[in-house]
């Protein structure tokens, strides 16, 4: 698979989608941090749907798309969704990050 979902992502992904009233939520991987790449998420219209972007579907009116362009970076990586007394948060596992940056944002492949 191109990515690993757990039970727990799939649910917030499709809790996300249905609150914010969207169907599609795209990950990709910009450049940028002080490693050289950053995750970024956001919402996206079907319209913005590139040929080359996949999407995954996690649930009912819920999918989440990876930019084909970033899929070099994403492949094969782990998400979970880790709930916490003082905050809540996806937490990836990636074998393509090569290294991070101190603060955790930032990945180099």
């Amino acid at each position: 698979m191109l990515v690993n979902l757990t039970d727990k992502a799939k649910e917030q992904l499709s809790y996300l989608c249905d609150s914010k009233k969207k169907a599609y939520v795209l990950l990709q991987a910009k450049g940028g941090g002080c490693a050289g790449f950053m995750y970024d998420w956001s919402f996206m219209e079907k319209s913005e749907i590139g040929k080359e972007d996949n999407i995954i579907n996690v649930g009912k009116n819920a999918n989440l798309v990876i930019d084909g362009k970033s899929e070099f970076a994403l492949v094969g990586m782990n998400v979970d969704y880790v709930e916490e007394v003082f905050g809540s948060h996806f937490e990836i596992n990636n074998p393509n990050a090569k290294s991070g940056c101190g603060c955790g944002v930032s990945f180099s492949v």
